[in-house]
């Protein structure tokens, strides 16, 4: 049990930024108990109108504009501190590997894949 964390492709833009349906996503990248990130991501969904109640097991459409946000936040070790049930603890470490996930995703969107995040816990 605990924090799984997804980014995934699509060969074709979703029809809304949050909230879609997505059963053949590529698999991009993967983390585990990553908090902090998950936490970032969480407030990216609000922001583009997502309404779950619970930031579990929902889309959310990744843009360039969103990747550039996220790598500044990364570089500034700006990712929000989150806590969960089974979400373990950012510590740091992760940065390299984040910044690895900024690359593989716009070099999907470089390539015409839509990037979308998605979580399980």
């Amino acid at each position: 049990m605990g924090l799984d964390m997804y980014a995934a492709i699509l060969h074709e833009p979703p029809a809304t930024p949050v909230d879609f349906k997505a059963e053949e996503g590529g698999e991009l990248h993967y983390w585990r108990k990553h908090p902090n990130l998950h936490g970032w991501m969480e407030q990216l969904y609000r922001a583009k109108g997502g309404t779950a109640e619970c930031f579990n097991c929902v889309n959310l459409q990744l843009t360039a504009e969103d990747l550039d946000r996220l790598e500044a936040a990364i570089r500034q070790r700006a990712l929000p501190h989150t806590e969960g049930f089974f979400f373990g603890a950012s510590d740091g470490s992760e940065i390299e590997d984040d910044l690895r996930f900024v690359a593989k995703a716009r070099e999907a969107l470089a390539e015409g894949l839509s990037v979308f995040y998605s979580s399980w816990w």
